[in-house]
């Protein structure tokens, strides 16, 4: 039962988590920052992820919500629901924080929490990544790790569509 409260003190809301990330830079942690839809979470999004988290001390992940993904991805995205996403990413070990932003981008969330570094994985240039100008300004870094190739959320869900067509 310990185990299962723990991770759901994982999830916050943006006014939690910056409670919670002034408790953290009190120890002096450093603060890494990644998010995505995650919508079916997969080898590609485990690597990541954990790669992010080998970038600083504490991993915060911004997931957007129902209706950001709606609007990002369609209307019969997402597949599992913000709580269920929030939810699986904060049974990884290697996900200190979760939290659920409304906007299309992660930019006014990133404003609020100021992470060290910022991680995302794909064929990104920094100057493409949201939030990156902000955290270079405030002396912080900005990381962009490989794509895991054969991983992606579409594919499965067309490699799930063409199995029951």
């Amino acid at each position: 039962m310990k185990a299962t409260k723990a991770i759901e003190q994982k999830i916050y809301t943006l006014e939690q988590l910056k409670k919670q990330i002034a408790a953290w830079r009190v120890n002096n942690k450093k603060i890494a920052f990644s998010n995505g839809c995650f919508d079916i979470l997969h080898e590609g999004h485990i690597f990541s992820l954990n790669q992010a988290a080998a970038e600083a001390d504490m991993l915060i992940i911004g997931i957007n919500s129902d209706a950001s993904v709606k609007r990002l991805k369609g209307p019969e995205r997402p597949i599992n629901n913000q709580i269920s996403r929030s939810i699986l990413l904060s049974n990884l070990a290697v996900v200190d924080a979760v939290v659920v932003f409304e906007e299309d981008t992660p930019l006014r969330l990133i404003e609020a929490i100021m992470p060290d570094v910022i991680v995302k994985g794909g064929d990104y240039t920094v100057d493409q990544i949201v939030g990156a100008k902000e955290i270079i300004a405030n002396g912080g870094r900005v990381v962009i790790n490989k794509i895991v190739k054969g991983f992606s959320t579409t594919g499965i869900i067309e490699q799930i569509k063409k199995s029951y067509s």
